[in-house]
């Protein structure tokens, strides 16, 4: 295979802060040599782990980038024993767009690993990380929230694995991120998924949920921004005490806390994010967008549990995500 065309403008083996860019070359119509430039930045003080911290996977999910701009910014070489390697827009061009898939490529990150160095824009993004940066990671965390589409209570997550060490290892990572609510996250579609070629690899790896809508809170920065910390403090690389309140937890276990929608229509909630429901619960209504006096379509739990995400616009199309039930042991 060949080698990647991306190349690192900072050292990954030199003690201090450092910040800067992967440079990849991309002729466009505007820019015949030019470049994209992807902002990276490496704080490293002696041997010891390394953490990956990366936020926007898709670009329309904003807490990573605030929360590792914001750790970027402050993190200094005496904070820290090891290295630590943020990349606060992972999927830079769909960042830039606000999108959720890249406009040059339309490429969904989280879709496209292990990558290709010869492949779209995206996919050699995917194979750097892959090849290079995921490597030589101890911890990988990758911050989501629901983007434009989507509404989850704020959860860090873990998955269920084979090495059921490993397992572990992500789990008691998962628990020390501390957010409100930790899930251990059933994937509806893994194929080509960051978590899974990272976990791939063997490292410690997580995930989070915190909010949607396409934009951010005060609320779900501030768990980012905690949760990134408490991390780091777990893997032994920042020198500090844990941030460390309630957390619930969660599962999905099957396919049964899922809800998919079968029909173009009007969303009516009738339960919001964090209620529990039993079984048969009506979870939404769904009315037709062309006429009046027929009844809504009613969509329903297919388990006791909580709603813990949902479609966020007002409008859904058939196939469309409509809700997740988790279990908890609340």
């Amino acid at each position: 295979m060949r080698n990647s065309p991306i190349t690192s403008t900072v050292p990954y083996d030199k003690d201090g802060v450092h910040h800067g860019f992967l440079r990849l070359p991309h002729s466009r119509n505007d820019s015949a040599w030019g470049s994209l430039m992807i902002p990276i930045s490496v704080i490293r003080n002696g041997t010891g782990p390394t953490a990956l911290l990366t936020g926007a996977n898709h670009g329309d999910e904003y807490e990573g980038p605030v929360a590792l701009q914001n750790l970027a910014l402050h993190l200094t070489v005496s904070d820290i024993s090891g290295r630590v390697i943020i990349v606060p827009a992972f999927n830079y061009p769909a960042f830039r767009a606000g999108s959720r898939n890249s406009p040059i490529d339309d490429g969904n990150m989280n879709r496209v690993f292990p990558g290709n160095p010869s492949g779209t824009v995206t996919e050699k993004i995917a194979d750097y990380f892959m090849r290079t940066l995921v490597p030589m990671s101890n911890v990988v965390v990758d911050i989501h929230s629901g983007g434009k589409s989507l509404e989850f209570l704020p959860f860090a997550a873990a998955h269920v694995l084979a090495d059921k060490d490993q397992q572990a290892a992500c789990v008691a990572a998962m628990r020390a991120f501390n957010a409100p609510y930790s899930m251990l996250l059933l994937e509806i579609d893994n194929t080509g998924m960051y978590d899974t070629a990272v976990e791939d690899q063997g490292k410690v790896f997580v995930s989070s949920e915190l909010g949607g809508g396409g934009t951010t809170t005060a609320k779900t920065v501030s768990i980012a921004k905690k949760g990134i910390r408490n991390v780091l403090i777990h893997a032994g690389i920042l020198k500090a005490e844990p941030d460390v309140g309630t957390s619930v937890n969660l599962d999905t276990p099957d396919g049964d806390c899922f809800v998919f929608s079968n029909h173009d229509g009007l969303i009516e909630p009738t339960v919001d994010l964090g209620s529990f429901v039993d079984e048969g619960d009506v979870l939404s209504r769904v009315w037709p967008l062309d006429r009046t006096g027929i009844n809504p379509i009613e969509y329903r739990a297919r388990r006791q549990g909580m709603l813990a995400g949902r479609h966020f616009p007002g409008l859904v199309k058939a196939g469309d995500f409509m809700a997740v039930i988790a279990i908890t042991d609340e």
